[in-house]
């Protein structure tokens, strides 16, 4: 094997890149390492043009068992099986940030694929960015890298922040974590979770973060200088002087009325087949891409021009200005554990709550990243049909999309869910985007947390969400715009999702159309985002103020009780013979903890019933403990007595009266009920009871 290898240090821990020729087909490849987690990306261009408007730029995050030292748990399927959605997300994070550094003019196929070779205590994800950049920028593919990509943490009462945490860290200690790329002292890429951060904490994150991800810039740029090939030089078809003149002369003056003329795209829409058709007609022999393309930028010239210099935008509004707000909790139907509907403007999201008990929680598979399988008892899941954009199309399954936004918005809300102490429940949420205008996964924050709150579960604090953008002729002249929509976002320069309570911040997830965002533009937009956050909240407030009381009649009950750990044995039963019995007897579903902790759940006095039956059996008695007792059994010394399910003691017959006994049958039967106090219990466990020293006249002396 032929390979040359290069060095450098990131937050204390030797980052390795080797070139080599494992994949010597590709344009570019490299294998990085960092500790002893290895990831091997490639990037290969197509040699054919394909049609089409838009860049075809594919990424693909390949998660290996063997990179864990694991086989597949299923029985049947020792294979990797489709994607994860952590896989599909990671993937996301790559995409989105090297997508921006490619001429979205080129149309040939590029294709990175990341494969995990090796994990161990970091992630591959930012490595995944460093090494898909190294690939591109040694290839002879042509693009604006190099990329960098660094992960920042902060653990509570600690100033200090910690640079590539590892898995355990992120596990335990972590109240703020930020994945940033970046460029040039700019960031292209935020992926953000914190506890209610504060947008100054989250500044001096992305300056943080900003710092390492320059050494690692600066490392790139060195290899590539040295070992990067060519870069192929593309002629981009141009379209004719003919054809712009003709749009100058038909399209250009009805640009601006159509442009500004509403909320939504559909008369930029009408105006761009008008053009299409004609250009057609005119120009049959050319492609009609060029004439989508022409369209497109003259569109996103005219909104960039008119939002900076005259501070307009295509519906009116001023550029901090929300869209009217519309807030409903609950009211769709009783069946529902709980439900929330959230507009604004054009985008419209039912975001709807089931609870459930501890065994409906989703099994994690440990796959690469883990040796164990987890149980996620929150997921919040999002759909996109068709006719939420006046598309028809295909229903069913989920697109990464969909995956993606649903993660954002679960990121967001997971911050104030309640404990598992707190609130025992599973909890899904399902949002579903009725009419799409402008972040629908923002619009699903707010939907689900009215949801949330409208089936009873006792969130900390309400959180909403909201998008803004920005339209950049340079870093010193531009404007951000708050709650963007249709044409803002489809033809802005950055789409800034920011979610969060009245305190602070708890998501934030960015995506560039530039190469680039300064962090001072960033910091103006977070305290833009936090003003519309707040309206949104007190509009959310003022429909529902707080959690109500109870949860939903229909939704299952949960109770919770604490047994010794060594009586779990016992509740479960050889083969778990008694807990299968309880559970036939009562109808409910009993989950046990390792500590001892029991959840128990029900419907319709399932769960009590089960409850009162552990309760019983596991009680611990002791002296002076009084009973209604059933004899089960007379002997000549005595009479055995039934105090609990599985519990029997021993009246002696000189404990069954203040009179001398001299035969236990004269006075007791099999079957009867009487009055008993535990007198003793022996060190064997051994219950002894007494009647006498309970009720002294319960046995009448026969004469």
């Amino acid at each position: 094997m032929q390979k040359k290898e290069y060095s450098v240090e990131v937050a204390g821990k030797t980052l390795t890149a080797e070139f080599n020729d494992l994949a010597d087909q590709t344009n570019g490849s490299v294998m990085l390492k960092y500790g002893n987690t290895v990831i091997l990306a490639t990037a290969v261009m197509g040699k054919n043009l394909k049609d089409g408007d838009f860049f075809p730029l594919t990424v693909d995050f390949e998660e290996k068992f063997y990179a864990s030292g694991k086989i597949s748990g299923s029985r049947f399927m020792k294979r990797e099986g489709k994607p994860s959605d952590d896989s599909i997300l990671r993937g996301r994070i790559i995409d989105r940030t090297i997508r921006p550094l490619f001429d979205q003019h080129l149309r040939y196929e590029v294709q990175v694929v990341i494969t995990v070779l090796a994990v161990d205590e970091y992630d591959p994800d930012v490595l995944g960015v460093t090494a898909a950049s190294l690939a591109l920028g040694t290839s002879d593919i042509p693009w604006n890298g190099p990329v960098s990509c660094v992960r920042v943490g902060k653990v509570p009462a600690n100033s200090d922040f910690i640079l590539n945490p590892s898995y355990l860290t992120r596990a335990n200690d972590l109240e703020m974590e930020l994945v940033a790329c970046g460029k040039d002292k700019n960031i292209n890429m935020i992926e953000f979770a914190g506890k209610e951060a504060h947008e100054t904490t989250t500044v001096e994150m992305l300056n943080k973060a900003s710092e390492e991800i320059e050494k690692i810039q600066a490392f790139q740029q060195k290899v590539i200088a040295e070992i990067g090939k060519t870069k192929k030089v593309i002629d981009f078809p141009k379209i004719s002087d003919e054809a712009v003149a003709l749009f100058k002369k038909e399209i250009e003056p009805k640009l601006f009325d159509e442009v500004f003329s509403g909320p939504g795209n559909k008369q930029i829409n009408d105006l761009k087949e008008e053009w299409g058709k004609l250009y057609e007609t005119t120009f049959p022999e050319d492609k009609k891409a060029l004439a989508d393309d022409l369209f497109e930028e003259e569109v996103n010239g005219l909104i960039h021009r008119e939002a900076i210099a005259n501070q307009k935008r295509p519906d009116g509004r001023k550029t901090d200005e929300i869209r009217p707000l519309f807030v409903q909790a609950g009211g769709i139907s009783p069946v529902l554990h709980g439900c929330g509907i959230f507009y604004r403007g054009g985008t419209h999201v039912l975001s709807v709550l089931t609870l459930g008990g501890p065994k409906d929680s989703q099994v994690i598979n440990g796959g690469m990243d883990s040796q164990e399988d987890t149980f996620k008892r929150f997921m919040h899941h999002y759909n996109f049909p068709p006719y939420s954009s006046g598309e028809t199309g295909r229903m069913g399954g989920t697109n990464r999309r969909m995956i993606g936004h649903g993660a954002l918005a679960e990121k967001a809300l997971f911050q104030v869910i309640p404990s598992k102490e707190e609130f025992p429940y599973t909890i899904r949420l399902v949002s579903e985007s009725m009419a799409s205008n402008g972040s629908t996964s923002m619009g699903s924050v707010c939907a689900s947390t009215m949801a949330l709150m409208d089936g009873g579960v006792p969130i900390k604090a309400p959180v909403a969400g909201i998008a803004s953008g920005l339209m950049m002729e340079t870093h010193e002249k531009y404007q951000l715009l708050t709650d963007i929509q249709g044409p803002e976002d489809h033809h802005g320069d950055m789409d800034f999702k920011v979610a969060g309570t009245e305190k602070g911040i708890t998501a934030i997830q960015m995506d560039v159309k530039v190469d680039s965002i300064p962090i001072k533009i960033l910091a103006e937009a977070l305290e833009k985002a936090k003003k519309a956050r707040l309206e949104i909240i007190e509009k959310i407030k003022k429909e529902i103020s707080e959690p109500r009381k109870d949860i939903s009649e229909r939704a299952p009950k949960i109770l919770i009780t604490k047994i010794k750990q060594d009586q779990i044995g016992m509740i479960i039963g050889p083969q778990g013979k008694n807990i299968k019995e309880i559970k036939e007897k009562t109808g409910a579903e009993i989950d046990i903890d390792d500590d001892g902790t029991i959840y128990i759940t029900g419907k319709n006095g399932a769960a009590d019933k089960a409850k009162a039956i552990i309760e019983e059996m596991t009680r611990v008695y002791k002296a002076g403990d009084k009973f209604e007792g059933v004899v089960t059994k007379i002997m000549e010394f005595g009479a055995f007595v039934k105090i609990g399910s599985n519990t029997e003691g021993l009246v002696h017959i000189s404990e069954i009266a203040p009179f001398r006994v001299d035969r236990v049958e004269k006075y007791l039967k099999e079957g009867q009920k009487i009055p008993v106090v535990i007198k003793e219990i022996d060190e064997r466990d051994r219950i002894s009871l007494s009647i006498k020293k309970i009720d002294p006249n319960f046995v009448k002396e026969i004469k």
